[in-house]
């Protein structure tokens, strides 16, 4: 009975001296999700290239000015995949991946029939992020393509009072080059 009582004690001193217990820092906190709010979102192609020899099926080219659009993140911090997504797609996630200031996001998308997968890689702060849009698509015919895009975001303010949590990326006023 000795045996199992000093067992007992040098389990419970073990697990004092560890710091698997001990509770995050409010600063630490903050990096594992963004502060929900309405975010501006600014998306510079920087490469296209064919995956099957033919003419990229997009209507995004590595020249054009960054487009800036805006998007409401709920409460919980994962951006919705429309923030990411070319105009007409629609898409859902697969994988979600947000902590300590890193984001790993993956999202399948359809435009018009076609497949489409983006894949996010980042890192954010409590009102900010910057990130690479890996685009592969899976074309029924030909214009397949594999794109790169550099994206920034950050906290403008609150969400407009008829935002929902599923609300789309709308169009800004602006585009900065």
């Amino acid at each position: 009975m000795r045996t199992i009582i000093l067992a007992l004690a040098a389990t419970g001193l073990l697990a004092a001296c560890s710091d698997s217990g001990t509770p995050a820092k409010p600063e630490e906190k903050a990096a594992d999700a963004l502060q929900a709010g309405e975010y501006e979102v600014t998306a510079k192609v920087d490469s296209i290239h064919s995956t099957d020899q033919t003419t990229p099926k997009t209507k995004s080219k590595v020249d054009e000015p960054a487009k800036v659009t805006r998007t409401c993140v709920p409460a919980g911090g994962i951006v919705d995949p429309t923030a990411f997504a070319e105009a007409g797609e629609t898409c859902t996630t697969t994988d979600s991946y947000m902590r300590g200031g890193r984001m790993s996001l993956q999202y399948r998308c359809n435009r018009a029939g076609d497949l489409l997968t983006q894949m996010v890689d980042g890192n954010f702060t409590a009102d900010s992020f910057t990130g690479k849009v890996m685009t592969a698509t899976y074309f029924s015919g030909q214009g397949d393509y594999e794109m790169t895009r550099s994206l920034t975001g950050k906290r403008v303010g609150e969400c407009p009072a008829a935002a929902t949590a599923g609300e789309k990326a709308a169009p800004a006023e602006k585009a900065k080059k």
